[in-house]
């Protein structure tokens, strides 16, 4: 007798619901969010599980390779896809939703969603990273010289050294050169990160054959393509290559129902 489970994820505990070929529920319960704790678990609740379905989220990528490499037939659901399934019962609760994504893949009517490598996610968290540091500094420069104009001080523009060397000058020996000064530390302090990073991913970039083959295209660089690099992942996984700009959203919408159809 096949069965199926649906996993409703949080932080802390992951519910359970195991349901068989005719959807009847079988077992329901909850564990401590571990990838050992879940397999110990569905090996002793459903030994015989067909799929073991769980939704898109912060936690999925994690779950999906971990419980993948223990031998359990995982596979990621699309939030957005599910939803629609889930939002049925009246009443919301993770006991409920567990046991929705168990009868989701048991009738096959989902979407699966492929699990970005940890590789491609360590990618990804380091151009996000640098990023949000490049946001800071650009706020924290503009802070600085919101700082100074009421004392008539033009910073104007400038990046690097020479920002830093323009408003020491500005504020040497004067009332604001204590504040200046620490808003400027920090901002060097960060400044130095982002060229720490910027750094790694260039030798990340030098070191893939795809990325230097995609930055001999005019206009893009190190970050553009290691990102495509990592959004698209695994190529064969595309049937045709136009599903690709689909994929990336580069696809018009449509509405049709009746004489309506834009």
């Amino acid at each position: 007798m096949n069965q199926y489970v649906g996993l409703d994820v949080s932080q802390d505990q992951t519910w359970m619901c195991v349901v068989d070929e005719s959807g009847r529920m079988l077992w329901q319960g909850k564990c401590t969010t571990a990838p050992e704790v879940i397999a110990a678990t569905l090996r002793t609740r459903a030994p015989q599980a067909e799929r073991i379905g769980l939704e898109s989220g912060p936690l999925s990528i994690w779950l999906c390779h971990a419980l993948s490499a223990l031998g359990l037939p995982v596979v990621c659901l699309d939030a957005r896809h599910a939803k629609a399934a889930l939002s049925l019962p009246l009443n919301k609760s993770d006991a409920n939703d567990a046991r929705g994504l168990a009868q989701i893949v048991r009738t096959g009517w989902y979407r699966a969603v492929t699990a970005r490598s940890l590789d491609g996610q360590r990618m990804r968290a380091l151009i996000t990273a640098r990023a949000q540091l490049v946001a800071l500094r650009v706020d924290l420069g503009n802070q600085i010289r919101g700082v100074l104009k009421p004392f008539g001080l033009i910073a104007g523009r400038g990046i690097g050294k020479t920002f830093a060397d323009k408003i020491r000058s500005l504020v040497a020996d004067g009332p604001l050169h204590e504040v200046a000064e620490a808003l400027l530390r920090a901002w060097e302090a960060i400044n130095t990160e982002v060229a720490t990073l910027s750094r790694r991913l260039a030798a990340e970039a030098r070191q893939d054959d795809t990325v230097r083959r995609l930055m001999t295209a005019p206009g893009v660089g190190v970050l553009v393509a290691l990102t495509y690099v990592g959004v698209i992942g695994d190529p064969y996984r595309f049937t045709h290559s136009s599903s690709v700009g689909a994929y990336v959203g580069l696809t018009p919408r449509r509405f049709q129902s009746g004489e309506a159809d834009y």
